[in-house]
């Protein structure tokens, strides 16, 4: 049973105000990560207090702050909508579901990949420079 809307609502915003997109089934997932130009973020977003504390904060800081940004900033919530995220997660195979999590995609292949374990006891400024580092290397 998914979220209540009203509770994950201020969490959905918090990428948006930023920029991100939020991809709510598979149909919208799988036209996005099929684009083969560029380079897309993708945020699993979650409910839990490792992404309220450090990897949205960390992410947000990323795009933000970061001299080189990825050309589509893209979400789906865990919880939520169920057929956005399993769709999203066939794109980040052979890793096993894990939200949150953050992945990098460049001309359609993953090439970054940031699992629960690596945000988690991780500072916010850990994930932006993480992030940074990637996007200054792919994008």
């Amino acid at each position: 049973m998914p979220y209540p809307e009203m509770l994950v609502a201020p969490m959905r915003q918090q990428l948006e105000n930023v920029g991100f997109k939020s991809l709510m089934n598979a149909s919208e997932v799988e036209t996005a990560l099929n684009n083969k130009v560029g380079t897309q973020l993708v945020v699993f977003n979650s409910v839990c207090g490792c992404a309220a504390g450090t990897c949205r904060p960390g992410v947000i800081d990323a795009v933000t702050n970061g001299s080189k940004k990825p050309t589509e900033l893209l979400t789906v919530f865990a919880g939520q909508e169920s057929d956005a995220v399993a769709k999203a997660r066939e794109f980040t195979l052979p890793f096993p579901p894990s939200s949150p999590s953050i992945a990098l995609f460049k001309e359609g292949n993953l090439v970054h990949f940031i699992e629960r374990h690596m945000i988690e006891g991780r500072s916010a400024e850990m994930i932006s420079q993480n992030l940074q580092a990637a996007f200054d290397e792919y994008c």
